[in-house]
């Protein structure tokens, strides 16, 4: 090094206002892709200011999504529709909206107690692209159409296609695919005017702006996709009585943690005291709800588990009647 030359120039100024505004740098690129300049310097930013820029970006995500609430709303309403009709709710992406999409779907069962098949997840490149990169996978349209066609969707069903960019070709062929066997269909995507949205019947465009690394959209994207996916599966279960409050009443209990969490839902939700709730529990072969309409309408086992079958599974609905 020489000790005679000037010393490196300090990095750019960066924005750390989290609603400052995109600098698109053609009319056609999404603002997910727009790269800032005034971002240039972040690798010569000391870490906490690293991670500070980031964070503060992260916090417009969540008023990005309140922007899309009614929209959302609208998604949430028909889906619980069709799905009170028996239908599914599936989700086709690819990269990391494919496996924020498998992931919500993965997670329903053991939080509202759902059959596998009912949330589903499809990925572009198939169950080894959530592990391993499959980056070719998302130009396929053949995969997406196979895959929807394996799943012989009806009018009762809902796919929901998750794209960053809006265009990604795997979740619009999921789309038009499913839209052609009559499901209902909504696009995620995180860009305005997206083709995604506009190939959809319901469109959900939560846009976030461009990422800290440009491009890198398992960041802000990312993230709104997932509190988008969060809002729609919980929305929807609890529109369709897979909870009691805001108590997790269908969840498995599957392992030691799940049991103690059923032990303190029962117990929240009847006053119980311990040993009566662990009776109850055991009388309905751990099932949550049935323990606690047992317990609340102080009938045995299998008469709780006739009423809720002849309420469809809700638990206020089966409580009324008992009642009557």
């Amino acid at each position: 090094m020489n000790p005679d030359a000037s010393p490196a120039p300090p990095p750019p100024p960066l924005s750390p206002s989290p609603l400052s505004p995109p600098t698109p740098t053609t009319t056609t690129t999404p603002t997910t892709e727009t790269i800032r300049p005034e971002w240039a310097g972040i690798d010569r930013l000391t870490t906490v200011d690293l991670l500070r820029l980031i964070n503060t970006e992260d916090r417009s995500v969540p008023i990005a999504v309140a922007g899309e609430l009614e929209r959302i709303a609208t998604a949430v309403d028909a889906v619980a529709a069709r799905m009170a009709r028996g239908g599914r709710l599936v989700y086709a992406g690819a990269g990391t909206a494919g496996r924020l999409g498998v992931l919500d779907a993965a997670e329903c069962p053991p939080t509202f107690g759902t059959d596998p098949g009912l949330v589903v997840g499809l990925i572009a490149g198939g169950r080894t692209a959530v592990t391993e990169a499959a980056e070719g996978a998302e130009d396929r349209t053949d995969l997406a159409e196979a895959d929807v066609a394996a799943l012989n969707l009806t009018p009762a069903d809902a796919l929901v296609g998750i794209s960053a960019s809006g265009r990604t070709p795997y979740p619009l062929a999921a789309i038009r695919a499913a839209r052609a066997a009559g499901a209902l269909t909504i696009g995620l995507a995180c860009n305005r005017g997206s083709a995604l949205a506009a190939a959809a019947e319901l469109g959900i465009e939560v846009e976030v702006g461009p990422e800290v690394l440009a491009g890198s959209t398992r960041l802000k994207a990312g993230t709104a996709q997932k509190l988008v996916l969060n809002m729609l599966s919980t929305a929807v279960m609890i529109r369709l009585g897979r909870t009691y409050g805001n108590l997790m009443v269908d969840l498995r209990a599957t392992n030691a943690k799940l049991r103690e969490r059923a032990r303190r839902i029962v117990a929240e939700a009847t006053g119980a005291e311990a040993k009566a709730v662990d009776q109850a529990l055991a009388a309905t072969d751990g099932r949550t709800k049935d323990a606690i309409l047992s317990l609340l309408a102080d009938v045995d086992a299998p008469t709780a588990a006739r009423l809720l079958a002849a309420s469809a599974g809700r638990l206020r609905e089966a409580l009324e009647l008992a009642r009557r």
